[in-house]
Parts: structure tokens; sequence; C-alpha cells
């Protein structure tokens, strides 16, 4: 079972400065890729496209966030995650601004993919720093989590408001005014640590042989892709889902607060799976929340009205609820000097799928609406927990030989 520390015993003042403002980047970074596939909906008026024509302008930031991740974990584990966490603040507030001044949609799709360059480096930096500062405490990692999950859910509410109240450029502009005052906050209160690439430990909790190693890094592949599509489909659909099969009537300030309401389930999951963690295997939790994704994923396909948000709100919070064990799974195999470029391989390939994502929702909404969508999303799901029970069976045969091995004491 992944080691935990004492929950009981205190962070510094210098470990709890840094994991909030990790969890302030948690936040923004969700939020910012989330606010075109809301405002996308009004913009079908302004500029008198279709949604699947509109939408797919979007690519260009998810492939960057997914594509970029590599280079970023690799330069943090060399160089500053401090400095490279700076980057992220500041360059997503410019980012954001160049998106609202966009004169055209050429000029937003690449104003778009400087925003997902800069987005990309949150998670395989801003992971690693945090799992070395919390030591893998599985409610802070919870925590973490959520606050990710909060940039989830506003990013529809606040974005249909700003959109619906002022307009769709403003809604860009003010994430973008908190992103970098918090980035120059963070530079400023924040020491360097550019000293310690080189102290780094470099063997994990658990050593695994080569033929281990590829074999449960290769299943960790699969469970990225996967719930990188299934996590991808639901949250830049959602809005869409809940303005066609809900009430095509509603205003889109309505729409989004739907949306948020929905995605809240993730947080809640989020923190229920944090605790449980420290009561039962993290590797049972991820066969159990994968299920039940799954579950939550084909419900939605056939359902309607307020029964499909009861089913989208078990997908969401499936899917959130696994990000926790999967990250403290990770880090129990994985040693810190390498975990940058470990976690920007994972954040590469779930993040990379986001372009997958965008193309299925467009192709199969255009052939056969949302029920193809989320049908084909339930299959996906399926795969995930496939995946998953391999990964468990895996893990408790190398937990099993690692108990065997140690001395009797």
């Amino acid at each position: 079972m992944t080691q935990i520390a004492d929950p009981m015993q205190p962070y510094d003042a210098a470990t709890r400065r840094s994991i909030a403002f990790l969890n302030v980047a948690h936040a923004i970074d969700h939020f910012v890729l989330l606010i075109y596939p809301t405002v996308v909906i009004g913009l079908e008026v302004v500029y008198r496209r279709p949604y699947s024509e509109l939408i797919a302008l979007s690519s260009t930031a998810f492939v960057a966030f997914g594509v970029f991740s590599l280079p970023a974990g690799w330069l943090a584990d060399r160089w500053s995650r401090r400095n490279m966490m700076t980057a992220f603040y500041l360059g997503c507030g410019f980012a954001l601004i160049a998106i609202g001044l966009a004169p055209n949609l050429l000029t937003l799709s690449i104003a778009m993919f400087m925003l997902g360059m800069f987005a990309s480096i949150y998670h395989p930096v801003g992971m690693a720093m945090l799992i070395e500062a919390s030591r893998a405490r599985g409610r802070t990692l919870a925590f973490n989590g959520v606050c990710g999950n909060l940039g989830v859910s506003l990013a529809a509410g606040i974005s249909g408001g700003l959109a619906y109240w002022i307009s769709w450029r403003a809604a860009f502009f003010a994430p973008a005014v908190l992103s970098i005052a918090v980035g120059i906050a963070y530079f400023c209160l924040t020491p360097d640590d550019g000293h310690h690439a080189s102290k780094r430990v470099s063997k994990p909790a658990v050593p695994l042989t080569p033929k281990l190693a590829v074999l449960l890094f290769g299943l960790f592949i699969v469970i990225a892709l996967t719930a990188g599509l299934v996590f991808n489909v639901l949250t830049i659909a959602l809005p869409k889902i809940v303005d066609e099969r809900l009430s095509a009537e509603m205003p889109l300030v309505i729409v989004g607060s739907i949306a948020t309401g929905v995605l809240v389930c993730g947080a809640l999951a989020q923190l229920t799976v944090g605790r449980l963690v420290e009561l039962v295997p993290p590797h049972v939790i991820f066969a159990a929340v994968t299920l039940l994704g799954f579950i939550g994923n084909l419900w939605a396909a056939y359902a309607g009205g307020w029964s499909l948000m009861i089913a989208l709100a078990l997908a969401v919070a499936a899917i959130y609820g696994q990000v926790t064990v999967n990250d403290m799974i990770m880090a129990r195999y994985t040693a810190d000097a390498w975990r940058g470029r470990v976690y920007a391989v994972r954040y590469f390939l779930l993040f990379i799928s986001a372009g997958a994502a965008i193309a299925m929702i467009s192709l199969l909404h255009e052939q056969g609406g949302f029920t193809l969508v989320l049908g084909a999303n339930a299959t996906i799901a399926f795969l995930l927990f496939a995946a998953t029970i391999a990964l468990v069976a895996m893990i408790v045969n190398i937990e099993g030989r690692q108990r065997a091995a140690q001395p009797a004491e």
C-alpha cells in the first residue's frame, strides 16, 4: 500500500505556501482551457458558423496542452520547477489577453495554441512539486484535485455569466488579470529550487525489474489514453449536452450554471477518495471508481432530462475520483528525480487525447447527436475499467512478492 505521511503532522509555513500556490495553479489551469467550450455556444450567433466547426478550433489549445507537457517536465527536472510555474502563470495570462483581443477566428486559434502551450506546464511540473512537498499525503493530493475540479466547475458558470452580461471577450480578460497577478506573487514569495535538481532521490519506493516496469507503465499508458478521452469528452461537451438535451431554450448563463453543478460532483468525489486512500489500498479504489465511470457513461448514453444529469454526475465523479489514486500509485513506483518526466509522459498522453476527443465530439455529434457521442464514451470507459483491473492484478502480485522478500522480524 502507498506510504502515506502522518495526516496529523503539520506542514511548515513555506510548504503550506507552496502547496497553496499549486492548488490555485491547478484551478487556473483547468479554468482557462474550458472557457472557450462554454463561450462557443454564443459564438454560433456571432460568426454564424455551426457548433461542430467552432468547437474544432479549440483543438489547437488541447493539442499544445499535451505536446508541450513533455519538454516542460524534462526542463523542470533539469532546471527549476519554480521558474517553470512562474512561466505557467504569466504565459497563461498573456495568452488569454491575446484570445480576447483576437480580431478573427484564425488569430483566435493561434492564441489558443499559445494558451495550451503555457497551460501544459502545470501537470508535469506542479504535480511533481506537490508529490515532493506533501510526501504523497492522500488528503492533500485530493484537495489539489478538488481545486482543479473547481476550475473546471467554475469555468462554465463564470464564463457563461461574463459572456451573457458583458461580452465573450470579457470571459477571457478577467481570468487573465488573475493569472498574471498570482504569477507575480508566486515569483516574489517562493524561493527558487533549481539547486535541488541534482539532489532529488533517484530510486522509487518500490523497485521494479525492467520487465515489470515495462508492463506496469504500459498499462499506465493505456489508462492515461482512455481516461483522457473519457475526461475530455465529458468536460468539453457538457455545456452543449445540457443545452441540447435538458432545454434548448435556456440562456447561456443557466446552461453554464447547470454544467457547473454537475461538475461539482467531481470535487465531492475527490474529497471522499482523499479520505478513503488512508483506509483502503489505492488500487482497490481505482478499480471501483473506473467501474462506476463505465456505469455512469453507459447510463448517460440512454438517459434524458434530469436522469441524464444524475448519470453525468456519476460519470464526472468517477473520472475525477480516479485522478487522486492514479497519482498516488504512480508516485509509489517513480523516483522523485524522474517524476517530472514520468508525469510529463502521462499527461502528454492524457491531454493529447483532448484533440481526439474534440474530433470525436465533432464527428459523432454531426452523425448521431450526443446519444452516439456518449455511447462511444461508454465503450472507452469500459476499456479504462479493463486496464485498471489488469493494473490492480499486477500491483497485488508486486506487493505480494515484496512482502515475501522481506525478512521476518
